[in-house]
């Protein structure tokens, strides 16, 4: 989470009584969304009760969650909820923090790995190529249909020698050849 930000360490966020939220940095006033755009940034802030000086930022982000669980794309499930909800005041409760914020660094890190490994699975495959293709067929099909051109004949992608069938069976085994690599990396990567 921690980011360079410009100045030194993380951005002071005064909230005062009434509720606004005052952003030391740009001397200006913000809104939760905003934290919470500053959080999917990497920004690092801390937000502090204006009066007290005491450290809120717990509480904020815990605010941030509420809103954005209200807005309808729940993530935490019932389920987990009632499960955080009863390891309060239970001999556990001091290992649950550390815990949730390993998960969630190794969840990231699965993530990062996965989408690389799925944008370059596609980088040189066949599916790419058969993109390509179809890309061809639709600039073609579209030019038959422009005014002015109903005379002429479109102009047909470029298309190797073989036969349709011939192409048609290699791209099937190319794309079966594909899935599974594809496949070996997914179970790679689930280990």
């Amino acid at each position: 989470m921690k980011k360079a930000t410009p100045g030194t360490g993380p951005v002071i966020i005064k909230k005062y009584a009434n509720r606004r939220l005052y952003n030391t940095e740009t001397s200006s006033y913000i809104t939760l969304d905003h934290l919470a755009a500053m959080t999917r940034e990497g920004r690092d802030f801390k937000v502090v009760d204006a009066k007290t000086e005491d450290d809120i930022t717990h509480n904020v982000l815990t605010q941030i969650i509420m809103e954005e669980e209200s807005r309808g794309q729940t993530m935490l499930p019932v389920n987990f909820l009632r499960q955080l909800i009863a390891l309060y005041g239970d001999s556990m409760q001091a290992m649950v923090p550390g815990y949730l914020e390993a998960s969630m660094e190794s969840f990231r890190r699965n993530q990062e790995q996965f989408k690389s490994a799925v944008e370059g699975a596609f980088a040189n495959s066949p599916f790419a190529e058969l993109a390509k293709r179809n890309m061809q067929m639709f600039e073609a099909a579209t030019q038959a249909f422009k005014p002015g051109t109903a005379d002429a004949a479109p102009e047909a992608p470029a298309a190797p020698a073989a036969a349709p069938e011939a192409r048609a069976n290699d791209d099937v085994s190319a794309l079966k050849a594909e899935l599974a690599r594809l496949q070996d990396k997914i179970e790679k990567l689930a280990k």
